[in-house]
């Protein structure tokens, strides 16, 4: 059976009582963390745009909840929109951003369906194995060329999310994968822009219309990722992508329970968490003034280098892709928080002098199983007495699957997000559903408690 139909037949066939309790663990985080930033993110510039285009252009039937308010549109809207604010922050779950895409994609059109807790856990997997099955399959980076590996398979995945949730059967399935290749975009050019997060809303969205319309009839490519001229052998930077080796072993070999869900502790992209950790741990141990820095110099991955673009920043926005600003920020607030990513923050006089004495020592090895990333990143700080500080090697930052977060501090990033994005959720009763997800039957979003009203459960 070639790749597509093999993908597809197992997607199809998914179904709750198929998952190990690891991966519905795993799923339930992915929802309860992504919706809080997500409802943090809508606060944003581009969000805020994004809702205002796309209700003015393209609002239809009321179907799903926008940043879970009482503001609603059609599912495809709902979906672009919150996948939008999903990724506005960058603070959503690292490993590709997977939740930013899938989460908005499932509760839209879940709610359009009214379909249960376990309906869109099981959705969440099936998206989830399919993105995993595609990155195996190529060995080069493509942040590299130029692709925004969140929009490139971040719209296949959602579209076989839609599918499962959908329940199409395997020809239909493969017809909606075609689809979402065919809507796959996004590149590293726009990183540090509000055109990032767009990625993930515009592959949320083509996911649930690749749904609909592999639901209402279309036909398409059903060897659209195999093919010599299909998805994989198209985004792969060098050619060297696998698109021969079978997929028989998704629902025995579970990607989610292997990969898991690393949350992110800090507001930046993910490349800077590990040196961000190792800066923290140096400060910790011997507080510096920023007076007294002559040069710092942080190790990190050839990859993760090329990632972050930025290294001057003027604003929040490319503060987030910038080694220098967040070590410049680390050092001198010991923390980097939401409110540190500000464009009043950034041009702070100490912030900026603070910039130039940031060098980078590219790693060009890498690690066996995170596979963007060096083995470890060191940061070191040269004082003007001489005197040389380095931290510890890193290679898992904090939140990683290998050193998750505690459940107060999950539970302390969810409601600072719901204070930040202006939230009139109850923080507590919410993140309790989330953690209960697979008991909550049909139209469940709705019934989220709101501040001062009594908690409902369906």
């Amino acid at each position: 059976m070639a790749l597509t139909k093999e993908i597809a037949a197992f997607v199809s066939g998914l179904t709750y009582a198929d998952l190990p309790q690891a991966a519905i663990d795993v799923a339930k985080l992915g929802f309860l963390d992504c919706s809080g930033v997500l409802i943090a993110g809508s606060a944003e510039d581009t969000a805020r745009i994004m809702e205002t285009t796309l209700l003015a252009a393209l609002d239809g039937k009321p179907e799903a909840s926008i940043v879970f308010t009482e503001r609603r549109a059609s599912a495809l809207v709902a979906a672009r929109i919150n996948g939008t604010a999903a990724h506005a922050l960058d603070y959503d779950d690292a490993g590709g951003h997977r939740s930013a895409i899938l989460v908005p994609a499932i509760l839209a059109e879940g709610e359009a369906l009214g379909s249960t807790g376990k309906d869109m856990i099981t959705a969440y997997v099936a998206g989830f194995e399919v993105w995993s099955e595609l990155v195996r399959r190529e060995d080069d980076q493509l942040h590299e060329k130029g692709w925004h590996p969140t929009g490139v398979y971040g719209a296949v995945a959602a579209a076989a999310a839609m599918a499962n949730l959908r329940r199409l059967n395997p020809e239909e399935t493969a017809v909606a994968i075609a689809l979402g290749a065919s809507q796959a975009s996004g590149v590293v050019a726009n990183f540090g822009t509000m055109i990032k997060p767009f990625h993930a809303g515009a592959s949320a969205h083509a996911g649930v219309l690749a749904g609909r319309l592999a639901a209402n009839g279309m036909s398409g490519g059903l060897s659209v990722l195999e093919h010599k001229r299909g998805f994989l052998a198209a985004v792969s930077p060098r050619g060297s992508v696998d698109r021969s080796r079978s997929a028989t072993h998704l629902g025995r070999d579970w990607h989610i329970v292997n990969d898991g869900v690393s949350i992110k502790k800090f507001p930046t992209c993910y490349c800077t968490h590990r040196a961000i950790d190792a800066m923290l741990g140096l400060v910790a141990e011997r507080p510096i003034r920023p007076d007294e820095v002559e040069e710092i110099r942080v190790k990190i991955g050839k990859t993760q280098a090329a990632i972050l673009i930025n290294h001057r920043p003027q604003t929040g926005l490319e503060a987030k892709f910038s080694i220098e600003f967040t070590m410049a920020c680390a050092l001198l607030e010991q923390a980097v928080t939401l409110q540190h990513l500000t464009d009043s923050f950034v041009l702070r006089p100490e912030v900026q002098k603070l910039l130039p004495k940031v060098f980078v020592d590219a790693d060009e090895t890498y690690d066996p199983t995170l596979t963007s990333y060096s083995p470890a990143d060191q940061v070191s700080v040269r004082l003007t007495s001489g005197e040389v500080l380095v931290s510890e090697e890193i290679s898992r930052a904090r939140g990683h699957i290998s050193r998750p977060l505690a459940r107060e501090e999950l539970f302390a990033k969810f409601e600072a997000c719901l204070a930040y994005g202006g939230s009139d959720l109850d923080p507590m009763g919410a993140f309790e559903m989330f953690e209960t997800l697979e008991t909550l039957g049909a139209g469940w979003p709705r019934e989220l408690p709101r501040q001062g009203v009594e908690r409902m459960r369906a």
